[in-house]
Formats: C-alpha cells, structure tokens, sequence
C-alpha cells in the first residue's frame, strides 16, 4: 500500500494481522543559536532548521480515528508543531500493545529525532501528506 497521507497509515495499520499502536512524535521547527546568516535565510524563505521534538503519544489507530481529530487533539496542548513522526508496533492478534510496552519504544523514537536518525519513521506535515526530509 502506498502512503502518502496520514489517514492511509491510518488504513494500513487496521488491515494489519495483529493489532497495532502507533507512535507519535510532534516536532518544532527552529534554528540553533548559532546559525549562520545563510541558514536564518534559508528558514525564514522556508528552507532547513532543526526539528525539536515538541509532544509525544502513542494510540491505537482506533484512538486516534482520523488526521483531523488527531490534530484538533493535538492543538489542545499549545505546541507548534510542523512534522509529525510516526512508527508502527505490532501486537499479537487482536492485542495491539499496551501503552507501558510503547514507552520504551517511544522514548527512543524521541531520542533518535533529536540526532536526526529519522529513517525508520514516517513524517508527516501539517495537512496530513507524508513527506521527504533531507
């Protein structure tokens, strides 16, 4: 299955086998302190930046229902959030894994964000499209 947006994973992950939850880490978009006058350029145009985990959560795909009622929960906790990461566990059958088996996954989630070793998720933007991060 291709996914290019939010709510195709969200499809995915309730065709899968064995229950699923999925984990989330809202990120922010900004600068270091000592960015060069080329790099705040570059950001204000649009361009490059850090992406500074913001929030995090894990559900299940029937939790979070859909990308908008994701975000409109989301927009409750008043973080600015720009991509939002996504990885997958699997559980055993209709079990999806509980949200204490997720925490050590989740917090690793966040640690690889914050040194940039995002290949193992998927980001999404703000309208719910998968994107490409270089």
């Amino acid at each position: 299955m291709n996914i290019s947006h939010f709510n195709d994973l969200l499809e995915a992950a309730r065709q899968q086998p064995d229950a699923q939850r999925l984990l989330l880490v809202f990120t922010g978009a900004g600068l270091p302190d000592d960015a060069t006058p080329e790099q705040k350029a570059a950001f204000d145009a649009g361009h490059g930046g850090e992406l500074t985990p913001l929030m995090c959560v894990d559900k299940t795909p029937a939790e979070i229902g859909s990308f908008d009622k994701l975000v409109s929960e989301a927009a409750q906790f008043g973080h600015d959030w720009v991509v939002v990461f996504v990885a997958g566990m699997s559980g055993i059958g209709p079990r999806a894994p509980s949200t204490e088996d997720a925490q050590s996954h989740l917090q690793g989630m966040v640690d690889a964000i914050k040194v940039g070793q995002i290949d193992n998720f998927i980001p999404f933007n703000l309208d719910g499209d998968a994107i490409r991060l270089n």
